[in-house]
């Protein structure tokens, strides 16, 4: 079975935006995680901040006040931070529902901590130069420990958080690296396939003629290439003089690319060339055959892959093109006929001749077959050449003239 390239490239662009999916993932993964260092540092500046607060010199009891009151506001502003940091930890709010649990801890730290700035400004109040109070600096000390084990307490919560999460990144992590392997290994074969694809239409060697296309547009585009040779081998369907086709060969040909002609416009044209006609044979059956040749040969020169080109008579050529306007059709069309008009065949003892066609040319509805068109084409050429050579007419011109 051919496989799309469009429905390929529609699931590559579909796993580029998982991988990027992915990219955003592990970008915020790693910003949490930047998250956590700043926590567990913020913390452990809290640890060296009471250590300080309860060694400050009170030699001078003013200063000793004024490095109190600096390093107890710091602990509350550090604990403002912490709350603030919370805010990005996307994980611990949304998936692990942990924002009650730390939320309440760090309420317990904050509580403890003013409970601390309480006990410590009562005891350097307390005291002055090297006299102390004992109760006071009991009370310091209790308040200080319970802070740093609730700080201590906050970091173990931490690293519990960080564990749990760690489980669920380690089995996505396996999960999400063998999802990409296995899809960039199959995509890079998809790939392949089409680059062999595209290789094989455009060599020309016949070496490469047992290469089995993968994709339906690579089929399609091959066919079209090659469908003249496919007709060309079947001498029923050939003309044996101009080697095209002929009407037989028209209707095959015509029948197998039209399929192939999407939204296009489709015309038909049947040339005649003029004043040669089979029952006033004015020149020798060889230079006869000679100008039918040239004349094909022109014709086949502005040939597309899709069209299709055919002698049906002794002197009349017919052309089905497919073209994406219809003024496209018809400019090609006479491109065709100037073409011919340049033609010059020397005939012995006369003056070298120019060979001329006229032609009827019709755009085929869709709902019409190809026979009809041709019918059509036909009067329009009667009409044509009632008025004169070497002119191509249409419908519209007999509508006009009626007119």
């Amino acid at each position: 079975m051919k496989h799309s390239i469009k429905k390929i490239f529609l699931n590559l662009n579909t796993y580029l935006f998982y991988v990027l999916f992915i990219s955003f993932l592990v970008m915020v993964t790693t910003l949490e995680q930047q998250l956590s260092f700043e926590k567990v540092k913020n913390l452990n500046k809290q640890k060296n901040i009471i250590s300080n607060l309860r060694t400050i010199e009170r030699d001078e009891f003013e200063i000793a006040l004024i490095q109190f009151t600096g390093k107890s506001t710091q602990l509350l502003q550090n604990i403002d931070k912490l709350v603030s940091l919370y805010n990005y930890n996307i994980s611990d709010k949304y998936i692990f529902n942990h924002s009650d649990e730390y939320l309440t801890s760090l309420e317990n730290l904050r509580e403890l901590t003013e409970e601390f700035n309480a006990k410590a400004q009562e005891f350097y109040s307390s005291t002055s130069g090297k006299n102390s109070n004992l109760d006071a600096e009991m009370d310091l000390e209790n308040a200080s420990l319970k802070l740093t084990s609730q700080i201590d307490e906050i970091l173990f919560q931490n690293q519990l958080y960080n564990q749990e999460k760690f489980e669920y990144i380690k089995y996505i992590s396996i999960f999400v690296f063998f999802s990409v392997l296995m899809a960039t290994i199959w995509y890079r074969r998809k790939l392949f396939s089409i680059y062999k694809d595209i290789e094989f239409l455009y060599q020309t060697d016949k070496n490469r003629l047992n290469h089995e296309i993968y994709t339906r547009e690579a089929d399609a585009i091959a066919l079209r290439m090659n469908r003249k040779v496919v007709l060309t081998d079947n001498p029923a369907m050939t003309d044996p003089v101009t080697s095209i086709n002929n009407y037989k060969g028209l209707i095959h040909s015509y029948s197998n690319k039209k399929d192939l002609q999407d939204s296009n416009f489709t015309s038909v044209t049947v040339l005649e060339i003029d004043d040669f006609s089979k029952s006033k044979r004015a020149f020798a059956q060889e230079l006869t055959q000679t100008m039918l040749k040239k004349v094909a040969y022109t014709i086949s020169l502005h040939e597309q892959p899709i069209d299709t080109i055919a002698r049906t008579d002794y002197n009349q050529f017919t052309l089905v093109l497919s073209r994406a306007s219809r003024d496209q059709a018809f400019k090609d069309v006479d491109i065709i006929r100037q073409g011919i008009e340049q033609l010059k065949f020397n005939i012995p003892n006369k003056v070298s001749k120019n060979i001329t066609v006229s032609g009827g040319y019709v755009i085929k509805p869709n709902n019409t077959n190809l026979e009809e068109a041709i019918k059509e084409a036909k009067k329009i050429l009667q009409y044509a050449q009632s008025k004169g050579v070497n002119k191509i007419m249409q419908k519209r011109d007999i509508s006009e003239k009626e007119s």
